[in-house]
């Protein structure tokens, strides 16, 4: 069950907070509000050296190119501590591990960042929550699942980006399965009816 006494919501300021991340094999000191300006995806995960979190992270880093090209950051965030980060990191796909990442990982050791997101469950460990934070550091998305189950790289870059052309395109909105390149919405009574006779 998940501690519900610090409820953040879509819309709301993200929590900032500082911790010890490891990148690039080394210790660096990591604040969100560093990220203002760009797009950051929050990645939290229960645990070093399970089985679902090294396919999830690793999925990540494989289009962390496309990330960055749509003025996005990644973070994995867990309560692990930066030891056990590393080890893994130090660790080869091909025995579990995460090898080299592109983006780095946060240690909640304190185990505060999980609560100010209200992923920590009553055993300590993160549920697998995913934030889209915009430039402005509010919450423009959040998706949290059960332990036993991955989430998409896919749709998250797809949300990432209509969130980024709704941004752009304040009279517009994204329909149900909405890709970039495809038709949009005018948010206007009679101007929203040419995309519904088009369907």
């Amino acid at each position: 069950m998940v501690r519900d006494n610090n409820c953040i919501r879509v819309g709301q300021q993200a929590p900032n907070f500082s911790a010890t991340a490891v990148y690039d094999q080394e210790f660096k000191q990591i604040k969100l509000s560093n990220y203002l300006g760009k797009y950051v995806i929050l990645l939290f995960y229960p645990l070093d050296f399970t089985f679902v979190c090294p396919t999830e992270i690793t999925a990540f880093s494989d289009v962390y190119k496309e990330i960055q090209q749509a003025d996005a950051e990644v973070l994995g965030i867990s309560v692990d501590s930066e030891y056990s980060h590393l080890a893994w990191l130090q660790t080869d796909r091909e025995s579990g591990g995460l090898g080299d990442l592109n983006y780095p990982l946060v240690s909640d050791l304190t185990k505060q960042i999980s609560l100010s997101y209200n992923v920590l469950t009553e055993e300590g460990k993160a549920l697998r929550g995913l934030f889209i934070i915009d430039r402005q550091g509010i919450i423009q998305h959040s998706l949290v699942n059960n332990l036993d189950f991955g989430r998409s790289v896919d749709e998250t870059l797809r949300v990432l980006k209509a969130i980024q052309y709704v941004q752009n395109n304040p009279d517009e909105v994204c329909p149900a399965n909405w890709q970039p390149g495809s038709p949009t919405i005018i948010s206007n009574p009679k101007q929203s009816k040419s995309y519904f006779s088009s369907i």
